[in-house]
C-alpha cells in the first residue's frame, strides 16, 4: 500500500458542504484504508494500491454519486509532494511568510504555452512559476486578492486545478511521511 494524498477542489465553500466524517467514510467505503483528513477543506491522505490517476477518478465517481457536488480531485504521493516542496521558487518568501505562498495543482501537466497563457493575466504584484503538474504563486496582498486564482488558471490552462497554502502542502507532506 503506498500512502496518497487527496486535494478536493470547492469543498466547505460557496455552498459545497462535505462533513469530513462523511468524507472519511465514503473513501473508507472505497476501500482505502488509514483515511484521515487535514482541515475542513477537502484534503485527505489514505493507504491504497491504485495510481494517483485512477484514484482521482474513483474518488470523483463516489462523491458524485454520493453528494452531487462538482468535485475535483487532485491526488499527489509523498514523494511527490516532497520534490514540490523542495522545488519551491519562492522559498525564502515561504520561509517569512508562508500565508503568502501558494502551489494550484494540476490534473495534468500544464501545457507548454502555460507561461504565455498565465502572463496574459493581471498579475499586479503577485508571481508565478509553472512547473510539470504545479504552478507556484506568490501574493503578497493575500490569495484573496489575486487574479491568479484557481478559476482563472484552470481556464486559461484548460486542467482541472486546486490550490493549497504553502502551510497546508507542507502539514500534508508531515503527515503523510508521519
Amino acid at each position: 500500500m503506498i500512502t496518497h494524498i487527496a486535494l478536493l477542489r470547492a469543498v466547505n465553500v460557496g455552498g459545497n458542504m462535505l462533513k469530513m466524517e462523511h468524507l472519511r467514510e465514503m473513501l473508507a467505503d472505497l476501500g482505502l484504508t488509514d483515511v484521515k483528513t487535514y482541515l475542513q477543506s477537502g484534503n485527505v491522505l489514505f493507504s491504497a494500491k491504485d495510481t494517483p490517476a485512477k484514484l482521482s477518478a474513483r474518488i470523483e465517481k463516489r462523491l458524485s454519486e454520493a453528494t452531487r457536488l462538482p468535485v475535483s480531485v487532485i491526488v499527489r504521493t509523498p514523494d511527490e509532494l516532497q520534490g514540490i516542496i523542495a522545488a519551491n521558487p519562492f522559498a525564502r518568501e515561504a520561509a517569512a511568510a508562508p500565508k503568502t505562498v501558494h502551489v494550484t495543482f494540476l490534473a495534468g501537466a500544464a501545457p507548454k504555452a502555460a507561461a504565455a497563457a498565465i502572463g496574459k493575466l493581471p498579475a499586479g504584484e503577485d508571481r508565478w512559476h509553472v512547473a510539470s503538474s504545479e504552478i507556484y504563486l506568490c501574493c503578497p496582498g493575500g490569495y484573496g486578492r489575486t487574479k491568479l486564482n484557481t478559476m482563472a488558471l484552470e481556464r486559461v490552462l484548460g486542467r482541472r486545478a486546486t490550490t493549497r497554502n504553502w502551510s497546508t502542502v507542507t502539514a500534508l507532506h508531515a503527515m503523510a511521511v508521519g
